[in-house]
């Protein structure tokens, strides 16, 4: 196990090391001067040429990049051209908003991507399988801008059933900032209105960033789950007379579980890149709508930090997602 831990450890600082190489990289390739961005529009070719010296973008490439792998070694991404303020504390102020998102909408997908699953490889061959392979299709095919504005068009325009768009209502004051998630916040304040109506501005979102994920589940669950329930050990379990609900969840599901966590994992970089759009769509505060703001604004240092972020988010969720694999299953070899 340590071998392994040592191993991955290794591997992820030098995938980590290529994705701060390829990010400087790409950022020089972007149409745009950055000096001219941060000096402004009508500023003269001398204050432009000032700026581009206090940013050293005139030092020779290996210089630069040195420099910059040193800041971010520091936590310094450098300040962005859009807010005026530091990078490092725009992700902090933004990237809870996507966290809590994610997670609402990563676990909702898990709990009825399984239970979908489950269903379509118990009911294998019958309308009931037919069915769920049909939602996950679809789940898959539709793209998920195209689900949210129905949605929209629909639970909001129409029945009026929930907020259009924001993480609070029009007027509503957010409380103090603790961990940046609204809903945990608005508890830890003991405002449980403000926990209701933050519950409610996260329905669409929550559920059109979950759809995909969910769709891709079911298909992982119900093909991993219809190759256990043909094992010999499976019908030794039922010879017994052991209950089906049982031999579903106990022997067959658990027996399944490394599939559906390794797509767990990979379910997460799903989960952040759709929250970009997610997030323009339902007017949502959080690390997308900054990003697409950076992208727009060819603000090469928010974009490069945010890349970075991302980066490190998702390796270190499957590095995780691989060392859960000795616990769920001893016969993993992670020599």
């Amino acid at each position: 196990m340590l071998r392994f831990i040592l191993r991955r450890t290794a591997a992820t600082l030098v995938l980590l090391a290529g994705v701060v190489l390829m990010t400087f990289a790409l950022a020089r390739l972007l149409p745009g001067d950055p000096a001219r961005l941060i000096a402004g529009a009508r500023a003269d070719a001398e204050a432009v040429a000032s700026v581009r010296e206090r940013l050293g973008l005139d030092d020779p490439v290996i210089t630069q990049f040195t420099a910059y792998a040193g800041n971010v070694l520091q936590g310094d991404f450098g300040r962005s051209v859009v807010t005026r303020r530091p990078i490092s504390e725009d992700i902090l102020t933004f990237f809870p908003a996507t966290l809590e998102l994610v997670l609402v909408a990563g676990l909702i997908s898990l709990l009825l991507g399984v239970m979908l699953g489950t269903l379509a490889a118990v009911k294998s061959g019958r309308p009931a399988d037919a069915g769920v392979r049909s939602v996950a299709v679809l789940g898959l095919s539709v793209p998920d801008f195209w689900i949210a504005l129905v949605f929209q068009l629909i639970f909001f325009a129409t029945l009026g059933l929930v907020p259009f768009g924001g993480r609070l209502g029009t007027g509503i004051a957010a409380p103090d900032f603790v961990t940046g998630f609204m809903t945990v916040d608005s508890l830890i304040a003991g405002r449980f209105d403000l926990f209701t109506d933050a519950l409610h501005h996260m329905i669409l979102p929550v559920a059109v960033l979950a759809i995909p994920s969910m769709a891709i589940t079911i298909r992982v669950v119900r093909t991993s789950l219809l190759e256990v329930l043909s094992q010999d050990f499976i019908r030794t379990a039922r010879s017994k007379g052991i209950s089906p609900v049982r031999v579903y969840f106990k022997h067959a599901l658990g027996n399944a579980l490394l599939p559906i966590v390794t797509i767990f994992g990979l379910n997460t970089g799903l989960l952040i890149s759709g929250a970009v759009f997610i997030e323009l769509i339902f007017d949502w505060p959080g690390l997308g709508r900054y990003t697409a703001n950076a992208i727009s604004a060819s603000d090469y240092n928010a974009i490069m930090a945010i890349t970075l972020v991302v980066s490190v988010a998702y390796t270190l969720i499957n590095f995780l997602v691989d060392l859960s694999y000795s616990f769920l299953d001893p016969r993993v070899d992670l020599t």
